[in-house]
């Protein structure tokens, strides 16, 4: 099967998981703005949480940075800017993830965590990354 034919399917595959890990770090930026507001009252929800991010959100971004890498190797777009602009903001939502994963891991061993609301940066990012996408400017 030649990569012309797989482009769909990475395609399709790269935005489930784009969906999923951008759906699971805006419930964990929520999750978190609220265990702030009440301290000491979460640890066993936290642990739930932690156990979904883990077995969904962290997998989907794995998968999506595998099936982004897969399409832009395909399209011969690493030189483009969009490309690389898309990539830096990747780069930091990736990041917010570890740094929300962090949080949530000390949350669950009954810790207090400071305030925490990068949603509306999440946002920002994410509309950015598929006007970066679909436009190719």
């Amino acid at each position: 099967m030649s990569v012309a034919a797989l482009y769909p399917w990475l395609k399709a595959l790269h935005v489930a998981a784009a969906i999923a890990f951008a759906g699971g770090l805006l419930a964990l930026s929520v999750f978190l703005a609220a265990a702030a507001a009440i301290p000491g009252s979460v640890p066993g929800a936290a642990r739930v949480m932690r156990r979904w991010d883990r077995a969904v959100t962290t997998p989907a971004m794995l998968l999506v940075w595998a099936f982004g890498l897969a399409l832009a190797l395909s399209g011969h777009w690493f030189g483009e800017t969009w490309l690389q602009a898309k990539l830096a903001i990747v780069v930091v939502l990736s990041g917010l993830h570890g740094v929300q994963s962090g949080y949530l891991r000390r949350l669950a061993g009954g810790a207090v965590v400071p305030s925490w609301r990068p949603a509306p940066f999440i946002l920002l990012g994410i509309l950015a990354i598929a006007v970066l996408a679909v436009a190719k400017p």
